[in-house]
């Protein structure tokens, strides 16, 4: 049949309860769900990701909130489980597994304090947040959790479905692929893996170097378009080439139909099979390259392609497709044997094809017949397909026998663990001997982390859900420090935002040393030290960035004719602070975030314009002046006051107008306290590029009275003295116990040996998230510390684990 007459068959047979306008409106709204999913994912980028909204950064995560994120990751929408509020999992249909690790007894300190020693957890975890910590136990409340009400239905009814279904289907091909339930089509798009198993073009596998790739989405949804593809071809010298491309739209359109010139000499037409005869090609002038134009641009980016055996046809056309169906493996029968399409096309639509009196296939027919095997075993459902046409495909009949049982079928649990199992979806523990509320036959206990890590990857597939509990750290912490680990922990964190100061003049004042040092960043406490002869102070900041810019900018200051020093205490367990500081600086949570402070008129004045402004070295030449005009000093006995009474205020806008001549401003998360202006700012660019043009540039931003310096603290901390400040009660003695803390708790011989058994953590990490299959959730969570007195908070981290 020639092609022209092909289309109007073709055409007379379009379904009319379906708007014929299908293929437009899908090239119209092509545009329009690219731009949506760029806004979803606010990148460009194809893979899977996880991420906290700013407005959720500053509050801990809690159990709940925690088990909630497991829920949707293992269940996603289509199984009823909406998006957590505080975070966004991109692609969670592609999620292959969910992995947890609790760490007992580390807190969000021991992170910070040993954060050069846990090199894995710093660098491949970039989703990191507070973690409340609870009494109740972690691990068995995530398997006992229930699934939200509103997803039970769903979840039950598929549990019914499965339980109802007849013994003699639970083993069927169709029904062990795709399940009993009727889903989108999304449910049957072939994965990357299926498609490489079964020989399709994919691109960076060899020996489709020269395939030509389609304008595809990276995902797409059950309101994609199907596309119906078949092709037919010639034998030449070089093998079999293509000779013919027919494609039809979901409303049974042809929207092409082309017959195409090989590139080589043909020995076999084929004709009995193809229909092609050399009269046919003889006029063509139609390459191959002239149809995978045409394909690429009638393709919306979110088709999917419709064929029986289509791996054939897409080789055949050199073409790379990410989403395919195949009928083939949608009517699946024992040991790989598939129909053909001349028998699926007779037995489910009723349609003769193929017929013996045709000389040849009809690419058209055979394209809209495979399309039209899709549409029905979708909108059917597996289920119903298999017990409709069971003993027509498949050979035999089911006979129902009489039930002896007349007990009710069991009430399913909604049970988090029960529902994964019910889907056929494992779930596992792994730890030491504990009461977690799960199966037994589903628990594998072991004395030692060493023994947990080695048991898990022993197993030669991945659990879809597991959890790890690591306790060995928690028993050696409390052999080595049964009641001083967490206080020392805290007092060496809060050295990291400390600085001596002085010597000040005779008639300093605590109020005044507070205003001059407010100017690098919001300061938390202040403790005089005064000798005979001279005043120095001790100056306690809230933000490491806080203590940097006091170091660069206030050291060396005049006051009264006398230069003060500002300098880090000297302990032994701040021997690496600048290499820490360094890798703060270099975190990937702080890439492309800035710490900025806006001065007073008067304060600014009063800080000479040196060299090391900003942490920056500079050219300038600036005379030196003193600090006799800060703000209500008191020289001599008299309190002088400042040429101006101007005061320095930010708002988002000032600062977004500032800032943004380096790139473009994200997020600007203002530091002021209730009722107060702010004078601190954190400024988040889109890219780095907009961090470091800014730092370059400090010199301009001085005369506009900004001190701008590196992000340290990471983001989900509000104040870094915060996290290390634990919530007790009232204590009288609590402030000389700290003291004492600082002078006694910095023992090289214990941070040494902690420092080696937190090393050991991180190495067993990294081995886990290796072993972990690609398309992984991996949450890792340091659980925190709790007693009659209050809690030090955990850290919970987040990464979806990418291909290699």
């Amino acid at each position: 049949m020639e092609p022209s007459s092909s289309a109007a068959t073709c055409n007379r047979r379009k379904r009319k309860n379906i708007a014929p306008t299908a293929h437009e409106e899908a090239k119209r709204l092509k545009t329009a769900q690219e731009g949506e999913e760029l806004l979803e994912c606010g990148h460009s980028s194809r893979s899977q990701r996880i991420s906290v909204l700013p407005d959720r950064l500053h509050q801990p995560i809690t159990p709940d909130e925690l088990t909630e994120l497991l829920h949707y990751a293992a269940l996603g929408k289509t199984g009823g489980i909406k998006q957590p509020s505080w975070c966004r999992l991109q692609h969670q249909k592609r999620v292959k597994a969910v992995n947890m690790v609790i760490v007992e007894g580390l807190t969000q300190s021991h992170f910070y304090k040993h954060y050069l020693t846990l090199r894995h957890l710093r660098t491949n975890y970039t989703t990191r947040l507070t973690f409340t910590p609870s009494s109740a136990d972690l691990a068995s409340g995530i398997f006992s959790s229930e699934v939200p009400k509103s997803a039970c239905p769903f979840l039950l009814q598929k549990h019914n479905g499965s339980s109802e279904l007849h013994k003699a289907l639970r083993s069927h091909p169709v029904i062990t692929k795709f399940g009993t339930q009727r889903r989108g089509l999304t449910a049957y798009v072939l994965t990357q893996e299926e498609m490489i198993k079964k020989h399709f073009p994919v691109k960076g596998m060899p020996g489709f170097e020269d395939y030509v790739c389609t304008d595809s989405v990276e995902s797409v949804t059950d309101n994609s378009p199907l596309y119906g593809i078949d092709c037919e071809m010639v034998q030449t010298e070089k093998g079999y080439e293509l000779a013919r491309v027919s494609l039809v739209d979901s409303d049974g359109n042809c929207v092409l139909d082309d017959l195409v010139k090989p590139l080589n000499r043909i020995f076999n037409y084929l004709t009995r099979f193809s229909g092609i005869t050399a009269a046919m090609l003889r006029p063509i002038t139609t390459t191959l390259r002239d149809v995978q134009v045409k394909l690429r641009k009638l393709l919306p980016s979110d088709a999917v392609l419709v064929g029986h055996s289509i791996n054939n046809d897409l080789v055949a056309l050199k073409l790379i497709h990410q989403h395919v169906i195949d009928t083939s493996l949608l009517y699946r029968k024992e040991f790989g044997q598939r129909f053909k399409l001349k028998v699926l096309a007779e037995t489910v639509l009723k349609r003769q094809i193929q017929t013996e009196e045709k000389n040849g296939h009809n690419p058209i027919e055979d394209a809209l017949a495979a399309l039209e095997l899709a549409q029905y075993f979708i909108k059917t459902g597996p289920r119903q397909v298999v017990e409709l046409h069971m003993e027509e495909l498949w050979g035999y009949t089911i006979v129902e026998e009489e039930s002896t049982d007349s007990e009710p079928a069991p009430t399913p649990s909604p049970r988090f663990a029960d529902i994964l199992q019910t889907l056929g979806r494992s779930v596992a523990f792994f730890g030491k001997r504990c009461d977690i509320d799960l199966d037994l036959s589903h628990q594998q206990w072991h004395n030692s982390d060493k023994e947990v890590l080695a048991s898990f990857r022993r197993r030669t597939k991945c659990p879809f859900l597991s959890v790890l509990q690591f306790s060995s750290l928690s028993d050696h912490l409390r052999r080595s420090y049964p009641h001083q680990e967490h206080q020392g922990v805290c007092a060496n964190l809060r050295d990291m935002c400390v600085v001596f100061a002085g010597p000040f003049p005779a008639a300093f004042s605590e109020r005044e040393v507070r205003r001059l040092f407010c100017c690098c960043g919001p300061v938390r406490n202040i403790k005089m030290l005064n000798t005979t002869v001279r005043v120095h102070a001790e100056v306690e900041f809230e933000l490491l960035e806080g203590a940097m810019l006091a170091l660069k900018t206030l050291n060396g200051l005049d006051m009264q004719g006398q230069s003060i020093k500002v300098q880090r205490p000297v302990y032994e367990s701040m021997l690496d602070l600048d290499l820490t500081l360094d890798t703060l600086m270099c975190d990937s949570l702080n890439a492309s975030r800035l710490y900025a402070v806006k001065l007073n008129p008067s304060v600014a004045e009063s800080i000479p314009c040196s060299p090391r402004v900003n942490g920056h070295t500079s050219d300038a030449k600036c005379s030196v002046k003193t600090a006799n005009r800060l703000p209500s000093v008191k020289v001599n006995g008299q309190r002088s006051h400042p040429t101006t009474t101007t005061k320095s205020k930010l708002s988002e806008e000032t600062l977004r107008e500032t800032f943004g001549h380096f790139g473009t401003v994200e997020r600007v998360v203002l530091l002021a306290k209730p009722g107060k202006g702010a004078r601190h700012a954190y400024i988040k660019f889109e890219s780095s590029e907009g961090k470091h043009a800014a730092l370059s540039a400090s010199q301009d931003l001085w005369k506009d009275k900004y001190l701008v310096c590196p992000s340290l603290t990471p983001p989900h901390l509000p104040s870094w003295v915060a996290m290390t400040t634990p919530i007790t009660t009232a204590d009288p003695d609590r402030e000389a116990a700290e003291d004492e803390e600082r002078t006694h708790m910095h023992t090289s011989s214990q941070d040494q040996e902690m420092d080696l058994t937190m090393g050991k953590l991180d190495c067993r990490l990294r081995k886990l998230f290796r072993s972990l299959p690609e398309g992984t959730l991996s949450v890792v969570v340091l659980l925190g510390h709790t007693s009659a007195h209050g809690y030090l908070p955990g850290l919970c981290l987040m990464e979806v684990k990418q291909e290699s």
